[in-house]
């Protein structure tokens, strides 16, 4: 009998929709306050997932849901980043 393999969910900080982790992106916040896009997923610091749509991304500059999740503010570089690794997947 083959057993079922998990799939780690997480939610998506713009939509609210529950997406497998590998279909996410992390974004962190350090203890010194500074937010990066974790593409390891393993950085230390508080961290909250967006899914790799660029819709999602735009829905999340719009309501600010990556600042409220995280409690900081976000540069919109921090944006431009997420939108270049999406576009940059869809091209590979």
């Amino acid at each position: 009998m083959a057993q079922m393999k998990k799939v780690p969910l997480r939610k998506c900080a713009a939509t609210g929709d529950m997406l497998p982790k590998k279909e996410m992106i992390r974004i962190v916040r350090s203890k010194e306050g500074e937010v990066s896009v974790d593409l390891s997923g393993k950085k230390s610091g508080r961290g909250t997932y967006v899914s790799k749509s660029e819709a999602a991304i735009e829905q999340a500059r719009k309501n600010r849901a990556i600042e409220s999740q995280l409690k900081v503010q976000i540069p919109d570089e921090i944006y431009d980043e997420l939108l270049y690794v999406i576009r940059r997947e869809t091209i590979k």
